[in-house]
């Protein structure tokens, strides 16, 4: 999202009350991290290293205490990823060639486009996570009313916005020197993603 949403948001996150880590620990849920591979399409790079990571059903938002948007957003901030905003997503296929991304569905369901037109269309509610590596193809097929995300990013990269096949090759170029964040966004330093995204050689 642009600059002045994360701005709104953390305008709006210094008078919200939000939950502890202790709380943050026992509202997250052990699960087995499900990986997609997407490769180059041709028009959307996607990430030729690291895979696209779905956690089904990751964080508990039946919290009363707590609206899901703040939970959310709390745990990836307290895991090193900030820079948050919440809203829907985009409805055209977009990437980042200079971040990575987190989405945490906070409230509602929707279908996903992930890895661009021939990439797949993932059905994500309340609950999941979806980590996109830098490159990653992603957009907005269908959502219910009440869908709501809260997206945030590493410490490391700079956000940007790529639509334009014009901008493919300098955007491969960025996309390669991302590099593998410190931390999961869910769990941590000891979170999976830190297992998953390993240097592996670039797929053809």
């Amino acid at each position: 999202m642009p600059i002045k949403d994360q701005v709104k948001n953390f305008a709006k996150k210094l008078v919200e009350h939000h939950p502890d880590a202790a709380t943050l620990r026992a509202l997250v849920r052990a699960r087995k991290t499900t990986e997609l591979h997407f490769r180059d399409d041709g028009i959307v790079p996607n990430n030729p290293k690291f895979p696209v990571l779905l956690y089904r059903g990751a964080v508990n938002l039946k919290n009363r205490r707590f609206p899901p948007d703040v939970i959310m957003d709390t745990l990836f901030d307290t895991n090193g990823w900030g820079r948050s905003w919440r809203d829907t997503v985009y409805d055209f296929v977009h990437y980042h060639s200079q971040i990575h991304e987190v989405m945490g569905v906070a409230r509602g369901a929707a279908r996903l486009e992930c890895g661009g037109i021939k990439g797949r269309i993932l059905s994500v509610k309340a609950g999941d996570v979806l980590v996109l590596p830098a490159g990653t193809g992603h957009r907005l097929i269908e959502s219910s009313r009440d869908f709501l995300v809260v997206g945030a990013y590493p410490q490391d990269g700079t956000y940007d916005e790529c639509t334009d096949t014009r901008e493919r090759p300098d955007a491969v170029k960025r996309i390669a020197k991302v590099r593998k964040p410190k931390t999961d966004p869910v769990a941590g330093p000891g979170g999976p993603l830190l297992k998953s995204w390993r240097t592996l050689p670039s797929r053809s």
